[in-house]
């Protein structure tokens, strides 16, 4: 029972394999992107250890659990439960916050119902979620919505003009007629000319009903302010109307903090009770390393339980790297990276043993002095008696390993094998491409490219900032760094575009698309390819669409039904008319150079290279092989795409423009070392094109190739928001106190 036995695994572009995967090691699975380490460690354990799982539950436990399939399999042997830790950001809605995920604001009530005075109530009260102790204005959400007064009213118009910007209360509008008829205002006045009472009854007035209003005014009919009617109308959580006026509302809605509670989200009975003259919510409100600060300097012999408790998971937050967050802020404000740490973190918690841990790049997001906590945490994990398996790109990472697994030779169709399983020290002999990088030595550069001007930014002190002023140069590749927390984002993505607005931020966000785009349709080459085989069997170019005359008549082009199990949870499955292709099976009868459109929604960028001969195809297909991207499908959904394929998608849309500023948040995210090369030579294109690069970044292969240097720090959160260092990389090497040249000289020796 040493092994996790796999036989036979076919799932996505798996080629039959048979593999032992020890146990109570930490085994680093690695390979180029799309080389099959997903499909073997999430789509077939993973998914099979879930799956039997929640086999063992009843019928209405399983109805509220996520659906498995099968994966394509001949048999697993020996799985453990498994806790699948990926990056999946934590979401949640407002009332999730960090201190709800991570399970420590559970901890700090029970502390303030016993220690805290005066007694106010036990543990529950001290949430945000309890009737008791949520804020009566806000209900406890810490912010209320209101209307925007500056985007509402356009003071150079007057009421008959359309002075409210808002439906119903323009001209014509019923709901302006309670204004003009009111007997209150002129109605051709401008409204920049109201007196300060006049700007009160129109906006802020409460109901009443009007003393002298004009002789159309219903008998029973109030009086209202402008504010407190769209209040009530629009923005009143039981509102109706919200739903139907949602883009109006976004344009003069803006969010505060709740009056009452100033955001804090608990009632002042709950805020009066404190402990050394904090109340709950100053807690909460303190960074990670502040809060244990003040919960170590407690004293106190019968509640030393709950301190140690308490202290010892804010301990963990800040092995993590995570001690410039605060236990108030909500969770959908995380990245990924954040996100998975806090998962582990609430893991470390636990007493369970004998478990199956799978993280998904537990490295995203993570300079390499945080990566030492988090393979200090994963080592943890092990010593604990739990089996780890890890999906990895990091060389640091697949350093720890106790043992690898090596997956490849290539991408998609010519993945999916077993390259190499072994220790670290016999990777390096190994033939796959991760054996070769770890062969080669580290380069730095040595020749830097001039700049042809500078970027300024004066006097920051966003967020941690401490009134930085820097200078980023123009026409030239700059690399941002530090670790994470420090600072760099809020210097980049925030500050920077106040000062230049016209900046290209790239990122790693979803696209807007429908659930029907693919990869042809992003590129704007699926009208070509339609064309082509509309042209080689003389026949309409609608039947080469799934949208149009070629969908599937069963599933209507989505190739997915979804299959009602009445009280058991819907099912997503290939429908079976047209096998999951989406396209009406007699489309298949046309060929174009003997394959059909399903075949070559189904090829690889890689194939499509070697089959299309067209130069306007090519040279999209030519782009994505420079990114490191020739192993996705044609019929790929956007949907599916990984943060780091989305952002590197975007860029291909940036190489034919010029003299322009580009951001690029760890463009490095998910991508095997060979890789990074490609990327490199990318970004020298866009540079060679006149652009200016900016390039927020960890990873050191990209760092040492810099043409200059910003490192921020020293630390995170309010141990961060420096500037160390600016200069090139091998001027960085000389520096004492960044922790980026520390680990920069340890890369290149």
């Amino acid at each position: 029972m040493e092994n996790i036995e796999i036989t036979n695994a076919r799932q996505n572009n798996l080629k039959n394999i048979s593999i032992k995967i020890p146990k109570y090691k930490i085994v680093v699975f690695t390979g180029v992107s799309g080389s099959g380490k997903s499909s073997l460690v999430f789509e077939t354990i993973g998914a099979e250890a879930q799956r039997q799982i929640n086999e063992t539950q009843n019928s209405f436990i399983r109805n509220r659990l996520q659906h498995y399939g099968i994966p394509d399999v001949d048999k697993i042997e020996n799985l453990n439960v498994p806790i699948i830790i990926n990056q999946k950001r934590l979401g949640g809605n407002a009332r999730s916050t960090v201190g709800t995920a991570a399970d420590v604001y559970a901890s700090l009530r029970l502390l303030f119902s016993r220690m805290g005075h005066p007694f106010v109530g036990y543990s529950n009260v001290f949430s945000f979620n309890n009737p008791q102790g949520m804020c009566p204005e806000c209900e406890g959400l810490g912010i209320v919505q209101t209307v925007n007064v500056t985007t509402l009213i356009d003071q150079t118009k007057s009421l008959n003009e359309g002075a409210i910007k808002f439906p119903t209360f323009q001209p014509g509008g019923w709901r302006l007629t309670r204004y003009t008829q009111s007997g209150y205002f002129d109605n051709d006045k401008k409204l920049k000319d109201f007196t300060a009472k006049e700007w009160d009854i129109l906006l802020y007035e409460p109901e009443h009903k009007p003393k002298c209003p004009d002789k159309n005014w219903g008998k029973t009919v109030k009086y209202e302010g402008i504010i407190p009617r769209i209040e009530k109308t629009f923005l009143k959580k039981d509102s109706k109307e919200n739903i139907t006026r949602k883009d109006a509302l976004s344009n003069v809605v803006i969010t505060k903090a709740c009056p009452s509670c100033q955001g804090k989200r608990l009632n002042e009975k709950i805020l009066s009770c404190k402990i050394k003259g904090k109340n709950i919510a100053d807690c909460t409100a303190l960074s990670i390393d502040e809060l244990l600060e003040f919960i170590q300097s407690l004293k106190s012999e019968a509640y030393e339980v709950i301190i140690k408790e308490l202290s010892a998971k804010l301990q963990n937050i800040i092995n993590i790297g995570l001690q410039y967050l605060t236990l108030d802020r909500s969770t959908n404000s995380l990245s990924g990276g954040e996100s998975q740490r806090i998962k582990m973190v609430r893991n470390l918690g636990n007493s369970l043993v004998d478990l199956l841990y799978i993280f998904d790049e537990p490295s995203i997001g993570l300079h390499p002095k945080d990566l030492q906590n988090i393979n200090a945490i994963i080592q943890q994990i092990k010593d604990k008696g739990n089996s780890v398996l890890v999906v990895e790109h990091d060389p640091d990472i697949i350093k720890m390993a106790d043992w690898v697994i090596d997956m490849g030779p290539g991408s998609g169709k010519s993945g999916g094998e077993v390259i190499y399983e072994g220790d670290f020290g016999g990777l390096r002999k190994s033939k796959g491409k991760t054996g070769s990088y770890f062969k080669e030595k580290p380069v730095i550069k040595n020749q830097f490219r001039k700049a042809n001007g500078y970027l300024e930014i004066k006097n920051a002190s966003l967020h941690n900032l401490k009134d930085i002023s820097v200078n980023i140069p123009t026409g030239i590749m700059t690399v941002v760094t530090g670790v994470a927390g420090s600072g760099k984002s809020t210097l980049i993505n925030h500050i920077l575009p106040l000062f230049y607005p016209n900046l290209t931020v790239i990122d790693q966000s979803l696209f807007t698309a429908s659930a029907r785009s693919n990869l042809l349709t992003y590129l704007n080459i699926s009208d070509t390819v339609r064309k082509l085989f509309a042209e080689s069997n003389h026949v309409s170019e609608k039947l080469f669409s799934r949208n149009s005359e070629g969908a599937c008549r069963n599933c209507r082009g989505l190739g997915v039904e979804k299959i009602d199990l009445a009280f058991m949870d819907d099912i997503e499955q290939p429908c079976e008319v047209c096998g999951g292709s989406g396209f009406d099976p007699k489309v298949q009868q046309y060929q174009y150079h003997q394959k059909t459109i399903v075949e070559v929604m189904n090829m690889t960028v890689l194939d499509a290279q070697h089959f299309f001969t067209d130069k306007n195809i090519l040279k999209n297909f030519d782009l994505l092989a420079k990114l490191g991207l020739d192993y996705l499908m044609l019929g790929q959904r956007l949907d599916s795409f990984s943060g780091g394929e989305r952002q590197r998608l975007k860029l291909t849309r940036e190489l034919k423009n010029t003299h322009q500023i580009i951001v690029l948040d760890e463009p490095s995210t998910g991508l095997h070392p060979s890789d990074t090369q490609k990327l490199l030579s990318f970004f020298s294109d866009l540079v060679d094109q006149y652009n200016t690069l900016i390039v927020i970044e960890h990873n050191l292969d990209i760092i040492a190739q810099a043409d200059w240097i910003i490192d921020i720090g020293p630390g995170a959160g309010k141990f961060g928001g420096k500037v160390l260092f600016e200069g090139t990389p091998d001027a960085l090497l000389k520096n004492k106190i960044s922790y980026t040249a520390e680990f920069l000289r340890k890369h290149i020796e």
